[in-house]
């Protein structure tokens, strides 16, 4: 498979904060085999993990994109709001 993205190192992917979670009071415990450890009451997230799993997302929306199919990306933040908008 020929890809035409990139995915983040973890060095990246560190230097981005992508392994801070939220506060240990408001955990969901369904990522709980994605946290690494605990820090000043913080959750921190696994990169490793998180690295592999963005890859095999990227795969699948490059599938899909490739096949004709549709792609839809929806974000609840105002930070979000200009990458998503396409």
């Amino acid at each position: 498979m020929i890809k035409k993205y990139k995915v983040p190192t973890i060095e990246e992917l560190f230097d981005a904060g992508v392994h801070f979670g939220h506060q240990i009071k408001r955990w969901n415990p369904g990522m709980e085999k994605y946290i690494y450890t605990v820090k000043k009451n913080i959750h921190i997230i696994d990169l490793e993990k998180t690295q592999i799993l963005l890859e095999k997302a990227a795969d699948f929306l490059f599938e899909q994109a490739k096949s004709g199919g549709k792609i839809i990306l929806v974000g609840t933040k105002k930070q979000s709001r200009e990458i998503i908008e396409i």
